[in-house]
């Protein structure tokens, strides 16, 4: 079956009386939590520890609860984009969470204030011993921000405000449809669905889906404009409040990661960008051009035929048959996840763009989208998702508060199993045309996470330095963006995407701001985890594992050297990545020499 099951999880979707009553008793967990952080004692010592005991187990009951009917309510949204009751039910669960929120923080302020003393001893107490990363994280947020009141009053905001903003953004975006001619007769597709007829083999069909993609954003192009400046300007706000001067303050924190070891990882990447030119220019005498378009980037190089493409069916085995090879842990989950539905892949209207998997902690399962259409690509992404799936699983014994594992390190399992798939596919090719359009799949996900992706954040970081002196233009953004492709794609392109800034959803999403160096920190991290494991073969599962489980309490330079022996913050690490990552090139060039 290429449909998830949901119903397992609460019955009767958006209109679930279940899962009405499961909201209800989340908000009932708030308010008893609301209620113990204030009665806490004014004075806090090592005798009051119980206290802490219990207001921890009841934060990470609730967190998990609020996980659970955040996945289903996402997974609704994403299934069907015309369910209102699902946007409904939305709206409620951004109430809800911002009330816990609130708790969290007087939470958070009250281990801040605990005196140095009384905290040194508390901290080495057995019961709290596996949770000393998180807890001093916490108090360390703590003296960051405003006080209790002032960010209460933000996260009050940010319901109708801030998160609203999202908001409208979807909303906009599932409406949006882009003509595709197809045998003769024009259809109006969805975004995901247009998305992926990008890597359609004719040239004319591929410029006429690009300037039906490019006028469908641009005819919207103020809105979404008005949107990434309100949330940008919110953000903008409350850092100016809190005294922070650099946007990626923020992001850095959240991602556990200094900012030394990003300008290292991008300084590394901008010098070794030379191959993928090189890839991108045979690629163009292929396509039968001078410089790529942006539209060709995901050109098939070589002919299609039905017979290239796969089923579901087919792509899930492959995918079985190459976890097999690494280790038994991950082929028995993955194989469950098939047998029990977790997989919403079918090719649709009215489901949303993209591919996401995501967890319910409680029931201790995951549920994965996307919509596959048989690309080698496709095969990729559901190997991909399956791999966030498994990171999930191996942290299933894990304390609650030691899963939160920060967007970086979250991309690290998903790349690797990604990886497992697509090296496998290239070695077991029929022939040399086979090989070579793997080949060039893989490539393909180095050109987006070491250029496309590089260009997301040049584009982000020179928004938010102008966003500080007024509202920016949709016009001004369009050519920011240019201007960004252009340095990341080493001027290797004809035509670029103006719009992509309003395309690309990431820049929207209001949890994790600057959604975009992690993913290619989690590409070049898990090509160190894969070349271990190349070294050492199926042994090194276990020790895989027991890197996933450290994911959610410690830094991600505290995890390269535990794991991995190496300095995150020197360029040898980032070196000996990026070299894999176009290490295809070569053999790429080699293959399509006439």
């Amino acid at each position: 079956m290429n449909t998830w099951d949901l119903e397992s999880l609460f019955k009767d979707g958006s209109q679930s009386n279940e899962f009405k009553q499961y909201i209800q008793e989340i908000e009932n967990l708030i308010n008893e939590l609301d209620q113990s952080v204030t009665s806490w004692p004014k004075s806090f010592s090592s005798k009051s520890i119980n206290i802490l005991l219990v207001t921890l187990e009841k934060i990470s009951y609730i967190k998990m609860k609020l996980e659970q009917a955040s996945s289903f309510v996402g997974c609704l949204q994403a299934q069907n984009t015309a369910d209102v009751h699902a946007n409904l039910l939305r709206s409620k669960l951004t109430t809800i969470s911002t009330a816990f929120s609130k708790s969290l923080l007087t939470f958070e302020q009250l281990l801040g204030d605990i005196e140095q003393d009384a905290w040194d001893v508390l901290i080495k107490d057995s019961r709290l011993v596996e949770l000393t990363y998180v807890l001093n994280e916490m108090r360390n947020q703590s003296k960051e921000r405003l006080s209790v009141d002032k960010e209460q009053l933000i996260h009050g905001l940010s319901v109708d405000g801030y998160y609203a903003w999202e908001q409208l953004y979807d909303l906009f975006v599932a409406k949006i449809q882009i003509p595709f001619n197809e045998n003769g007769e024009t259809k109006t597709l969805s975004v995901g669905q247009a998305s992926n007829k990008f890597s359609d083999q004719s040239p004319i069909k591929r410029r006429e889906l690009f300037e039906g993609w490019e006028t469908a954003w641009g005819t919207h192009a103020d809105v979404f404009a008005e949107t990434l400046n309100r949330i940008a300007g919110f953000r903008l706000t409350v850092y100016k409040e809190r005294g922070w001067d650099d946007p990626l303050k923020e992001p850095l924190a959240i991602n556990r990661m200094k900012q030394e070891t990003l300008e290292t990882m991008w300084k590394v990447i901008s010098e070794n960008k030379q191959p993928l030119v090189e890839y991108m220019k045979r690629k163009a005498e292929i396509v039968g051009v001078d410089k790529l378009n942006w539209y060709d980037i995901e050109a098939p190089v070589v002919e299609t035929t039905t017979n290239s493409t796969v089923t579901y069916q087919e792509g899930s085995q492959f995918i079985l048959n190459q976890f097999r090879q690494f280790g038994p842990m991950l082929t028995e989950f993955t194989k469950n996840a098939f047998e029990k539905q977790w997989i919403e892949a079918e090719d649709r209207p009215g489901k949303a763009p993209g591919g996401f998997c995501t967890g319910f902690p409680e029931s201790n399962e995951s549920r994965i989208f996307m919509t596959f259409s048989g690309t080698p690509s496709n095969v990729s992404t559901l190997a991909h998702e399956l791999g966030h799936a498994f990171h999930s699983y191996a942290m299933s014994d894990v304390h609650p508060l030691n899963c939160d594992y920060a967007m970086n390190v979250a991309e690290t399992a998903s790349t690797f199993a990604e990886m497992i798939v697509a090296d496998a596919a290239v070695n077991q090719a029929n022939d040399k045309t086979e090989r070579l359009t793997l080949l060039e799949d893989k490539l393909q996900r180095s050109v987006a996470l070491l250029m496309n992706i590089h260009s997301r954040f040049l584009f982000e970081t020179r928004f938010y330095e102008e966003r500080k002196h007024g509202y920016v233009s949709s016009e001004r953004l369009s050519e920011l963006m240019v201007e960004a492709q252009k340095e990341a794609y080493c001027d290797s392109l004809e035509e670029y995407h103006p719009h992509f800034w309003a395309s690309k959803l990431h820049f929207f999403i209001t949890d994790v701001p600057f959604y975009n160096f992690p993913y290619t920190f989690g590409y070049l991290f898990s090509l160190g985890i894969y070349a271990k494991a190349l070294e050492e073969g199926e042994a090194f599962e276990k020790k895989y594992i027991a890197l996933l489980k450290d994911t959610g309490s410690m830094s991600v330079e505290e995890l390269a050297a535990k794991h991995l022996s190496v300095d995150l913050t020197k360029r040898d690490f980032w070196d000996q990545a990026v070299k894999m990552a176009v290490s295809d090139v070569e053999e790429f060039i080699q293959l399509t020499n006439k």
